[in-house]
C-alpha cells in the first residue's frame, strides 16, 4: 500500500468531508437551489456547501497557503502554495441525476502542479499523484494505457466539438474525470477547448504521473485551457486528427 504524504492527506480528507454534502443531495435535485453563472454553467447550494467544507479543511490544515476555487475565486496569502478546487466537476451531471462528477482538490507550488485528488463520491473511486511519486487509483498503482492503434483506441472530449472525427469518443460530462481515467487506462486520450484551471489542476499530475502526455499548459492562466492528454503511443497520431484544435 503507497504511504500518504501530509499534503495528500489533507486533500483526501477534506474531500471525503465534503462528499457526504453531495450523497446527500444527489438525487434531490428538485430541492438544490440552482443559479445560472452563463450558457451551460451552473452552480448549486451544494457545490457552495461543498465548497465552503474544503476550504476550511485546507485552511485548517494550511492556513497560510493560497486558494484558487471555482465559485469564491482567488484568495492571496502569504506561502507560494495555491490549492486549487473544484467541489464539484460535472455540475449539470449533478443536477441530472448522473452519477458521474467528482471532487477536485490540486496543489500549485509557484507555476506546477505537484499534487492532486480527482473523488467520485458515488463510485467511491479516489485518484490522487503527487509529483515523482506515480499516481493512484484507491491504494493501486495506474498507468495509461498502451494502445497505439487510433481504431481501436476511445477517446473522450466535452463542449462544443465539431462531429466529423473518424474515431470512437465520448462526452461524459466532467473534465476531472475524464483524466482520471485516461490515467487509469479506462480511456486512451481527452481532448477540450477552453477548460478552466480548477477543471484540471489535479488531472494534469494524476495524468503526468502515469506516464501520459498532456501539452504544455500555463498554470499562471486560469481560463480558455486547451487540453490533449494520451498515453505516449498515440499522441502524434490524435494530434493529425485533432486539425482545427
Amino acid at each position: 500500500m503507497q504511504s500518504i504524504s501530509p499534503h495528500l492527506n489533507i486533500m483526501i480528507k477534506a474531500s471525503e468531508k465534503a462528499s457526504k454534502v453531495l450523497i446527500r443531495d444527489f438525487g434531490e435535485v428538485e430541492k438544490l437551489q440552482v443559479s445560472n453563472k452563463g450558457p451551460y454553467d451552473f452552480v448549486t447550494n451544494a457545490d457552495l456547501k461543498a465548497e465552503k467544507i474544503i476550504i476550511e479543511e485546507l485552511k485548517k490544515a494550511k492556513p497560510n497557503y493560497s486558494i484558487l476555487s471555482e465559485e469564491k475565486g482567488l484568495e492571496n496569502n502569504k506561502d507560494s502554495k495555491t490549492w486549487i478546487i473544484d467541489p464539484i466537476d460535472g455540475t449539470i451531471n449533478f443536477l441530472h441525476g448522473i452519477p458521474h462528477f467528482a471532487i477536485s482538490i490540486a496543489l500549485k507550488d509557484n507555476n506546477e502542479i505537484i499534487a492532486g485528488i480527482i473523488y467520485d463520491p458515488i463510485k467511491d473511486e479516489m485518484f490522487y499523484a503527487e509529483k515523482n511519486k506515480g499516481a493512484f487509483f484507491n491504494n493501486q498503482r495506474i498507468r495509461v494505457s498502451k494502445k497505439n492503434n487510433i481504431s481501436k483506441c476511445l477517446f473522450v472530449t466535452g463542449g462544443k466539438i465539431e462531429v466529423n472525427y473518424d474515431f470512437s469518443f465520448r462526452k461524459s460530462g466532467s473534465a476531472a474525470l475524464d483524466l482520471a481515467y485516461v490515467a487509469a487506462g479506462r480511456y486512451d486520450g481527452y481532448f477540450q477547448k477552453k477548460l478552466n484551471l480548477w477543471d484540471i489542476a489535479a488531472g494534469v499530475v494524476i495524468l503526468k504521473e502515469s506516464g501520459g502526455i498532456i501539452n504544455e499548459i500555463n498554470i499562471s492562466n486560469t481560463k480558455d485551457i486547451n487540453v490533449i492528454a494520451t498515453n505516449s503511443e498515440i499522441n502524434a497520431k490524435l494530434k493529425e486528427k485533432l486539425i482545427n484544435f
